[in-house]
């Protein structure tokens, strides 16, 4: 049995940690609330993005722009976004298994399978696999900027035009509010109109007058919406782990104080076993004086 200074010992170590989860989950409350006023800042203005380009019409066009080409698939490029930390719960994990069998499935029908990884926890997890990993960023987490999605969009519309892949898709985790986050499986490249149905836009196209022609039109605009929906990407994975991390800190909180009330019974009754195998030792010592 262990002593009471062991108990003891154990006990401030305990609080020791709880100390560290409580100030995590203010960091983490803190980051969130900034990450999750970024995303809901930018979710209207992706939503209109493809408003606007399914309303042009000219997205069932492969001919106006080479992110429109439809090839027979071959080879698919499958984007997963983690963190780089961890100390987040079941965060990286739903996303990893959600990919494995999002991936099993596609090699299942014949597919080719390359895995481009954004976040630490993807790359080591990929880098151990046989699936091979086309590209990996890392450090983005925390400090996500436009200019990060625009170059993971950039290196997926080269490959993509380059016939590397002939698909792109995305896996990450969708923000739903503070407890409840979602694996979401979004398909980046090609892209076509059918995207944006999910989103709520309107389905029918509009004949307007381009200006100064609907390829040049497209050539800005089409990049633009890829990177825009990385971007999103980014966000909500990025408010979606600061929510796991808050969670999982709370009830990292939680625990330690469970186990710190029942670690001082542990201690209390065996400071009382003490005093009284103590006070027994006494009358014993007494008795045998008397005798």
């Amino acid at each position: 049995m262990a002593t009471l200074r062991d108990i003891r010992r154990r006990i401030k170590a305990v609080k020791n940690t709880s100390q560290i989860t409580k100030a995590m989950k203010m960091v983490a409350a803190a980051k969130l609330r900034r990450a999750q006023g970024r995303m809901l800042e930018l979710r209207p203005y992706s939503d209109k993005m493809y408003e606007i380009l399914r309303s042009l019409g000219g997205m069932q066009d492969p001919e106006l722009h080479p992110l429109l080409a439809k090839r027979p698939r071959k080879t698919v490029d499958v984007v997963v976004l983690t963190s780089d930390r961890g100390l987040c719960g079941a965060f990286n994990t739903n996303v990893m298994k959600a990919a494995t069998a999002f991936v099993g499935d596609l090699k299942s029908q014949g597919f080719q399978v390359t895995i481009s990884a954004i976040g630490r926890k993807a790359g080591d997890f990929y880098k151990r696999r046989e699936i091979p990993l086309r590209a990996k960023w890392t450090g983005i987490s925390g400090k996500i900027s436009y200019v990060n999605a625009q170059e993971i969009a950039g290196s997926l519309m080269q490959g993509f035009i380059n016939e590397e892949f002939d698909e792109v898709f995305l896996l990450y985790n969708e923000f739903i509010n503070v407890v409840s986050q979602k694996v979401k499986v979004k398909k980046l490249l090609p892209l076509s109109a059918e995207d944006g149905e999910e989103k709520g836009a309107p389905g029918e196209a509009v004949d307007f007058i381009f200006e100064p022609s609907p390829k040049a039109i497209y050539e800005k605009l089409l990049p633009k919406a890829l990177e825009i929906e990385v971007f999103r990407a980014l966000l909500e994975s990025q408010t979606s782990e600061e929510a796991a991390r808050m969670t999982a800190m709370e009830n990292a909180s939680k625990n330690a104080n469970e186990m710190i009330q029942r670690l001082t019974l542990v201690a209390n009754k065996v400071r009382q076993a003490t005093i009284t195998r103590e006070l027994m030792d006494i009358v014993g010592g007494v008795e045998a004086l008397k005798g």
